[in-house]
């Protein structure tokens, strides 16, 4: 009966805070999905319930209880250390959404105007991948979007120049000085080449990807940019977004796709 009434008590907040809750656990899954972290998650939970389960509450298993409890005690500085790339990512993605919607908005009012700058030739960056990808030349392009990506650029050539097709064929030529490396490109500019990416050694990936690919997770999965390769064996085209391989028909789709995640 009381159990009843607790329910007819359920208000707008607790509704809420729920769906808060929801959101939060939705968010901790999609960060440590497909990564060694999830593994360690799972395991958490194991010891919380089993922390919870010894205590005098419950079994009353003293020893144990007091064991695991030490374990709990250390328990958020042992989060920080273990999930420290998921939770970096988490704050970028919190951060950056935030300034996300209040740029687009702020392109919808004609009498406030900002200077982002030229929008991406996205039609001649995918010409260029498809050229590339012909010949099999290998390819890994970045498209900066809200992160500010300077901290990558610090291990490359930086660079200033416009993107076009040819520009971005010489780039990667194959005796080119600046082939190797990733280019990374904001505003329809190429802000630099030969950069050094971080790469994911984590997520499980298919055995055709080799190491652009780990590179595109990599850099996808530490911030909001997005990442396109072209394999050196397979001349195959991959998009990769939040760490995550994105399937596409054709390169017409894939330029859909880029210029939409790019608004």
């Amino acid at each position: 009966m009381d159990i009843f009434k607790d329910l007819l008590k359920f208000t707008v907040v607790d509704i809420i805070d729920v769906i808060l809750v929801a959101l939060l656990l939705y968010y901790i899954y999609k960060l440590v999905k497909g990564t060694v972290a999830i593994n360690i998650f799972v395991g958490i939970i194991f010891i919380f319930f089993a922390w919870k389960i010894t205590s005098e509450d419950y079994l009353n298993m003293n020893m144990l209880h007091n064991i695991l409890n030490g374990f709990m005690k250390v328990g958020i500085i042992a989060l920080i250390v273990v999930f420290q790339p998921e939770i970096r990512k988490f704050l970028l993605m919190v951060g950056s959404t935030n300034f996300s919607r209040r740029r687009n908005f702020l392109k919808h009012l004609t009498f406030l105007k900002t200077e982002t700058g030229d929008e991406t030739n996205v039609d001649a960056i995918i010409s260029a991948c498809n050229k590339l990808a012909a010949s099999k030349t290998g390819v890994l392009i970045v498209l900066e979007r809200n992160n500010n990506l300077d901290f990558l650029i610090t291990t490359g050539d930086e660079m200033n120049i416009k993107v076009t097709q040819p520009i971005l064929e010489s780039i990667f030529f194959k005796n080119s000085p600046l082939h190797d490396g990733a280019i990374i490109i904001k505003n329809n500019i190429v802000k630099a080449t030969r950069v050094i990416l971080p790469v994911n050694n984590e997520k499980n990936i298919p055995q055709r990807f080799g190491l652009r690919h780990r590179a595109a997770i990599g850099v996808t999965e530490k911030t909001d940019a997005l990442a396109l390769v072209v394999s050196e064996e397979t001349g195959h085209i991959s998009y990769f977004i939040d760490g995550e391989f994105i399937v596409f028909k054709d390169t017409e789709e894939l330029t859909r796709l880029i210029k939409k995640d790019l608004m």
